[in-house]
């Protein structure tokens, strides 16, 4: 019994002291923490021998702690670790995986709280690196050249830029082979616009290439080893097929759905990874109905911080509220819940965003139109209420926000 909890102690250490911190999908989100901060310290010391892959690694572990968080405090030591690690640089290369790194904890501050200057700094970053002499680094380059490309075209909505930053991802996902965790996220990266590009387009091919690649993908990734990645790769299987069997009017299709998802809820608990656990829960209620204890759980591991997912969550919940309501009629509670919209509205919290407003304004659309089945009266100024929130949400770099005004802006009502 000993020796078995010495040798795993010592698989441990050298997963510990490997470059793939894949390991970390493992631990909690609280010794994540703790492995940063004696990352960050050991990397500040005098006696450190190589500071800059040090600062490299410190600045990964904070980034890894704030894609589970949202914590803005994390993206800022991620960010200071980045800046140390390009002090410490002795060579062009060494230049480069430091601005990577900056550039790759901007991404993640993008994809958490919005804001599509976050990309614009990253690719003028990009832009001014000199060229990489090393054929891994220069692929790294690349990659991540090609994930900026793809958000901005999923901003813009645009199938023709969508197109474009896929064919910037295959050549980059050429480049890659056999480095497994920048692989993996432009892999994922890849079939998420595949799949948004796919469904708008009505394409096929689109659709086949984001099946192939997630499929690699779960298949890589095991629950025992690397349960975070699967779960991700479950997730958005599962809001491919919801949306399809949507588009078909599918039962059989939309159960496997519901079966995707469950299947990437279980891979881990929500203090493991707040925010992977929420985002998983925004997708399901999507395209089914949750207890609604699950969705006030979920708004609120994400609400306070300025995120996306915050706003996603809280429109979710308003809007499984409201169906509730409007569905037996009950206008004493769909007058309660357009009070507290009209309260956050009118008194905003200084955490407020410019997301919550659009968030809070399909809210409003939502209960004027439930209201509207029951009173018979025509509702006015729905149309331009959630162009305004559909252009704010896109404006700050929230397109899935932005799809839900769109998608209730289309319906009859509000013409």
């Amino acid at each position: 019994m000993f020796e078995f909890g010495r040798d795993l102690r010592r698989l441990f250490e050298k997963a510990r002291d490997s470059d793939d911190l894949g390991w970390l999908e493992l631990i909690g989100l609280g010794l994540v923490e703790v492995e940063a901060r004696q990352q960050t310290v050991d990397a500040g010391r005098v006696s450190c021998p190589r500071p800059h892959d040090a600062a490299l690694r410190a600045s990964a572990l904070w980034r890894e702690h704030a894609r589970r968080c949202g914590a803005a405090a994390s993206l800022d030591k991620a960010e200071a670790a980045a800046r140390d690690a390009a002090r410490h640089a002795r060579n062009d290369d060494q230049t480069i995986r430091a601005a990577l790194e900056l550039a790759h904890t901007g991404m993640l501050a993008f994809d958490l709280c919005g804001e599509p200057e976050r990309i614009d700094a990253a690719l003028t970053l990009l832009k001014a690196l000199p060229a990489a002499r090393r054929s891994d680094t220069a692929a790294a380059v690349a990659a991540l050249n090609a994930r900026l490309r793809a958000r901005l075209a999923s901003i813009s909505g645009e199938i023709a830029a969508l197109q474009e930053a896929s064919s910037l991802m295959d050549a980059a996902l050429h480049g890659l082979r056999g480095h497994r965790p920048l692989e993996d996220d432009l892999r994922l990266d890849r079939a998420a616009l595949a799949l948004e590009a796919g469904l708008a387009a009505r394409d096929p091919r689109l659709l086949d290439q984001a099946g192939g690649d997630l499929r690699a993908l779960v298949e890589a990734a095991s629950p025992e080893q690397r349960p975070l990645s699967r779960a991700r790769a479950l997730a958005l299987c599962a809001a491919g097929m919801a949306a399809l069997a949507a588009i078909a009017d599918d039962v059989t299709a939309r159960d496997q759905a519901h079966a995707l998802f469950d299947a990437a809820a279980d891979q881990f608990t929500p203090d493991h990874s707040p925010l992977d656990w929420a985002a998983i829960q925004v997708l399901r209620a999507e395209r089914e109905t949750l207890p609604l204890l699950v969705l006030i759980q979920a708004e609120a591991l994400t609400e306070g911080g300025g995120l996306v997912l915050g706003a996603l969550a809280h429109e979710r919940r308003v809007a499984q509220e409201t169906t509730r309501a409007g569905s037996v009629g009950d206008l004493s509670a769909l007058l309660e819940i357009e009070t507290g919209l009209r309260r956050r509205l009118v008194r905003p919290s200084i955490l407020a965003t410019p997301l919550d407003w659009a968030s809070d304004q399909i809210g409003m659309a939502r209960i004027a139109l439930a209201r509207a089945r029951w009173t018979g009266q025509t509702p006015r100024g729905l149309g331009l209420m959630l162009v305004e929130a559909a252009a704010t949400a896109r404006e700050h770099g929230a397109p899935a926000l932005a799809q839900r005004a769109e998608r209730l802006a289309r319906t009859p009502e509000t013409a």
